[in-house]
């Protein structure tokens, strides 16, 4: 497992490789999204977040997930299509991708290992949101109930000191 976000890599939703140095020196959140959850309306406040904040340095990244009572049930172009329509989503999304378990992507084994939640490391739901600084230290999780919108003077507050 990495001990640096910067080492880690993804696979965009495309299927194009997507290496985590390239995010050096911006603030980025991470999400584990899902389109049939009781929070996939964040996928707005989250846009909302990307639109006033990406050209100041933010990126989120969104990893779809099936493993919380199967509510991403679709194929990565579905996923990318609901998103896309339902919430104008255009931040990058990812491929579909375990959080927890054996399975769980390198990049939820490091921020898990980084950030642990109340109740043990374990992602508890879909919406799940970590922020990582611009030099690459995973500084906050939040839980799926707070809403981007809350996030924001934390965001705000990297946003300065990158």
């Amino acid at each position: 497992m990495s001990n640096n976000f910067y080492d880690l890599e993804a696979k965009a939703n495309t299927g194009k490789d997507v290496k985590f140095d390239a995010y050096k020196g911006k603030t980025v959140l991470v999400v584990n999204t899902a389109s049939k959850c009781g929070f996939t309306p964040q996928y707005d406040g989250l846009q909302k977040l990307y639109d006033k904040y990406k050209d100041q340095g933010l990126e989120i990244l969104g990893f779809p997930c099936d493993q919380f009572g199967n509510q991403e049930p679709g194929n990565d172009s579905e996923i990318q299509e609901f998103c896309k329509v339902n919430f104008g989503v255009n931040f990058p999304l990812f491929k579909k991708t375990d959080v927890n378990g054996p399975e769980a992507h390198p990049v939820f084994q490091y921020l898990k290992k980084s950030l642990p939640g109340v109740f043990g490391s374990k992602v508890k739901w879909n919406f799940t949101k970590f922020l990582v600084d611009s030099k690459g230290n995973p500084v906050k999780r939040f839980a799926p109930t707070v809403k981007p919108e809350k996030m924001e003077k934390q965001i705000e507050k990297l946003l300065k000191e990158a």
